[in-house]
């Protein structure tokens, strides 16, 4: 009797020790989620400070509404690369490597952020500086397309089976945190300086900040060790030999439907919960600037904390026990959030708290999504499912959002719950719960 490996599709004897976690293993995990944590912090604090960059950088003498949506504009613009960037970083990935092109992500990021935090303003080079402000998002979106289906398939590839869920939910653990660490920063830079001493340089350290610890990932991954699979399929010189792309999209429909499908749940739990909620209690239930901030922080530390105990507890219970719990949880907590809003400030944490702590239920994203493609085209399959279902469904969710709560101011609630709901059919699907190999199980 065997049981399946399905991360490398190899069959495991019955009865064989299960390999323990390495010193070599844990400096893989924590160089590549600190790795992460620093790239993700380098393409969100743009948003923390966008009214700023927006004063700064569009004409003085431009509408409000007007500077605002080209600043928005530049943001979004880096969610636009993403799908390019990660379908060449990805190709190049199942081809010359996972941990070059891991390390190359992480360069293409931490450059584009040093280079905004140096950037002249309008006032010094006049439309040249929106136009640099948007080089540098498109490079930056091209990078965060490549760095987290990398960051994911490493980090996989790396780790036993017996493990397998720790280790990715500990990545994405990693990964949010880089939105932590930019709301704290965030905070911190409004708190230690005025506003005009924001305006006239404070700004810029958050970014010369994020590219500085960037470059220093980038040495410190030069100490990372290529992934075995990948050296295992260079040895047997079955790495992809035709367009890996073309690979997925003749052999591997299924799998794009189950991680789009997946990254569409993902990406409302984010955007909504996370990214959109503190706007949305300061003018839906006119909740203080400062609390709703607070809230928003507890619950983006629940969120990295939610990450972990996901990952942990399919090694445990299985992939589908913690689909069915963990979106199923995070339906109910969104209702039991948003119907009880504005309420006091201490459930408002409280509340805020529990629903972020089953948005960790993200992590489910890599650990079904590295499994749903084999090891010769995973890098490319999983990056180009992500990134063009983030494309799509990360850049609606807001206009949904903002539609619909002018009908409705409960719906974000319904919106959250609907994908909860469509979290837990997925878990029913056997793909998401075995990986690629369980369209065909007799497969030597």
């Amino acid at each position: 009797m065997t049981t399946l490996d399905y991360s490398t599709g190899k069959a495991i004897p019955a009865g064989a020790p299960a390999r323990p976690l390495t010193k070599k293993d844990y400096k893989t995990l924590g160089l590549s989620a600190l790795g992460g944590t620093l790239e993700f912090y380098d393409f969100v604090v743009y948003i923390f400070f966008a009214n700023v960059l927006g004063r700064l950088f569009f004409p003085e003498q431009m509408p409000e509404w007007l500077r605002q949506l080209q600043t928005l504009g530049i943001f979004a613009a880096g969610y636009l690369a993403r799908p390019l960037g990660g379908i060449i970083i990805a190709h190049y990935g199942d081809i010359l490597g996972r941990k070059k092109m891991f390390t190359l992500s992480i360069f293409l990021m931490s450059l584009p952020t040093l280079v905004i935090g140096l950037l002249p303003t309008y006032e010094a080079i006049g439309i040249a500086a929106p136009l640099l402000l948007l080089a540098m998002r498109v490079l930056q979106g091209a990078a965060i397309g490549g760095e987290m289906p990398g960051a994911w398939v490493f980090v996989a590839e790396h780790v036993p089976q017996k493990h397998y869920g720790l280790a990715v939910g500990t990545l994405t653990s990693g990964i949010t945190g880089g939105i932590l660490l930019g709301s704290l920063i965030a905070v911190g830079i409004n708190s230690w300086f005025s506003t005009s001493e924001i305006n006239a340089y404070a700004w810029r350290i958050p970014f010369i900040l994020g590219g500085v610890f960037g470059m220093v990932s980038v040495y410190l991954r030069r100490f990372l060790e290529e992934t075995p699979i990948f050296k295992e399929m260079a040895a047997r010189k079955s790495v992809a030999r035709e367009l890996p792309l073309k690979t997925i999209l003749r052999d591997h429909r299924p799998a794009i439907v189950l991680v789009a499908l997946m990254t569409w749940v993902l990406s409302t739990a984010i955007v909504v919960v996370i990214l959109f909620t503190p706007a949305y209690l300061q003018k839906v239930f006119h909740i203080p600037a400062a609390l709703s901030l607070q809230a928003n922080v507890a619950a983006t530390l629940m969120l990295t904390i939610g990450c972990l105990v996901t990952g942990w507890a399919t090694d445990r219970i299985g992939t589908k026990a913690v689909m069915i719990i963990g979106w199923g949880g995070m339906a109910v907590t969104s209702y039991l959030f948003y119907l009880g809003l504005p309420g006091s400030p201490e459930s408002l944490v409280v509340t805020y708290a529990l629903v972020g702590f089953f948005v960790g239920s993200i992590s489910l994203l890599p650990i079904v999504s590295v499994r749903a493609f084999p090891p010769a085209v995973r890098f490319s399959g999983l990056s180009f499912s992500y990134n063009m279902a983030y494309a799509v469904f990360g850049g609606l969710t807001p206009v949904l959002i903002s539609v619909g709560q002018q009908y409705d101011h409960l719906f974000p609630a319904h919106y959250v719950g609907a994908m909860g709901i469509l979290g837990v059919a997925l878990a029913f699907w056997p793909l998401a719960s075995k990986g690629w190999k369980a369209r065909n199980l007799s497969t030597p």
